[in-house]
C-alpha cells in the first residue's frame, strides 16, 4: 500500500526567531529562496541539518525549522562530513561565507569536496568581513581599502569556483542574490545532486561594502556583465544578445556576432556541464568581470563515487565477515598492560 507523503509547504521551515541580519542584507533574499526550495525537495524538516561556521551567513541554522549545528569558525565542513558518515540519511547542508571558507576553513572545505560526499555547501560571497566589521576577506579584490588593509589589500584574491573544480568537484555553480528565480532553480539543483554540490553566491553587505556586484546586477549593465549559462547551448550575452564567447585555440574571448563579423551562434563556445575533464569549466571560472561577462549557473554537474555511500558499505562489508564488534573487547587487545 503506497504511503501518501504530506505536501510541505514554506510555513514549516520558518521559525519564530527574531532575524538579526542588517536590514537591506543580502542574506535575506537567499533565506527565502532556501525556504521555497526545501518544501519542494519533499524531505521533512526532521530528516534536514544546516550546519555553519562563524560569520553573518552562518546564523542561517536559526532562521529555518530543521535540525541545525551552528560551529565553529571554518569547520562547517568537518562537522558536517562526520554527520552524515553517521547519519547518511539525512539531507545536510553546510552554509558558510567567503572568509569562513577560504580562510580557517579552507582546508577543510577542500577535502570535504574532493572526498564527493552527498553535501550542499553553499557559500555566501560579499567579498568582505562583514560581521567583524569590514575587513578584508580572501576574495576582496587587489586594492580593495578596508580596515585593516588602509592602503589597500595586496593579497591575490582567490577564485572560490576555481579551488572547487580544481578540488575536483562534481557539482558547481554561481547565483547572485537578488536574481531570485536563477537563485531558487539554482540550489534546488544542488539539493538534486548526488555528491557534493558547491553553490557560490554573490551577495550583498549594505553596511560594509554595499555595491560590490552593482555591475551584476544593476538593470543597465547586468545583460552585459553576466553571463547565464545553459547546458548545450552557445555562451551568448549582451542586452541585445548580439555578443558571445569564443574559444581562440585554448584562450576564450568576447566576440560581436552578425554579418558584419561573420560570427555566428555555431562559432561559439558550446557549454557542456556535464563533461567529465572539467578543463572548461575551470576555464569559464576564469572569466571575470571587466574583461569578461561573469558565468552564473551550473559550470560542472558529474556523477562520481560518493565517500559516504563507499564507506557505509565499508562498515557494512567489514560487519558481515567480522561481526558487529565489541568496543571493550578493542580497548583491552593488543598490546596492554596492567599498572600497579
Amino acid at each position: 500500500m503506497a504511503v501518501e507523503v504530506p505536501l510541505l509547504t514554506p510555513q514549516q521551515f520558518a521559525t519564530d526567531q527574531d532575524v538579526r541580519w542588517c536590514p537591506g542584507c543580502g542574506d535575506y533574499s537567499i533565506l527565502a529562496q532556501m525556504k521555497k526550495v526545501l518544501p519542494t525537495l519533499g524531505i521533512p524538516p526532521e530528516r534536514t541539518v544546516f550546519v555553519s561556521g562563524i560569520g553573518c551567513s552562518s546564523r542561517f541554522p536559526y532562521y529555518v525549522n530543521t535540525y541545525g549545528i551552528h560551529g565553529i569558525h571554518g569547520r562547517a565542513p568537518a562537522i558536517a562530513t562526520g554527520l552524515k558518515c553517521a547519519r547518511p540519511d539525512l539531507s545536510v547542508w553546510v552554509i558558510t561565507g567567503d572568509g569562513d571558507a577560504l580562510s580557517i576553513g579552507g582546508n577543510h572545505l577542500m577535502h570535504a569536496i574532493r572526498r564527493n560526499l552527498d553535501l550542499n555547501i553553499v557559500m555566501f560571497n560579499n567579498r568582505i568581513y562583514g560581521l567583524t566589521k569590514g575587513q578584508y576577506s580572501p576574495t576582496s579584490p587587489l586594492g580593495k581599502v578596508t580596515k585593516s588593509t588602509p592602503m589597500g589589500s595586496i593579497d591575490n584574491p582567490l577564485s572560490a569556483l576555481s579551488l572547487a573544480i580544481g578540488c575536483e568537484a562534481t557539482f558547481v555553480a554561481r547565483s547572485i542574490d537578488v536574481n531570485i528565480k536563477h537563485l531558487a532553480a539554482t540550489l534546488k539543483r544542488a539539493a538534486e545532486h548526488r555528491g557534493t554540490s558547491f553553490v557560490e553566491v554573490y551577495q550583498n553587505c549594505n553596511v560594509f561594502n554595499d555595491g560590490a556586484y552593482d555591475y551584476a546586477t544593476d538593470r543597465d549593465t547586468k545583460a552585459d556583465t553576466v553571463v547565464e549559462l545553459e547546458h548545450g547551448k552557445p555562451l551568448v550575452f549582451g542586452k541585445n544578445r548580439t555578443k558571445g564567447i569564443r574559444l581562440n585555440g585554448l584562450t576564450p574571448e568576447v566576440v560581436e556576432l552578425g554579418a558584419a563579423t561573420g560570427i555566428r551562434e555555431d562559432d561559439l563556445l558550446f557549454h557542456d556541464e556535464a563533461a567529465h575533464e572539467p578543463t572548461a569549466a575551470y576555464l569559464l571560472s576564469r572569466m571575470r568581470y571587466p574583461e569578461f561577462p561573469e558565468p552564473i549557473g551550473v559550470l560542472r554537474c558529474v556523477d562520481r563515487p560518493k565517500y559516504d555511500e563507499q564507506l557505509t558499505a565499508q562498515v557494512e562489508e567489514a560487519k558481515a565477515k567480522r561481526g558487529p564488534g565489541d568496543l571493550q573487547k578493542l580497548f583491552l587487545s593488543g598490546d596492554t598492560w596492567d599498572v600497579n
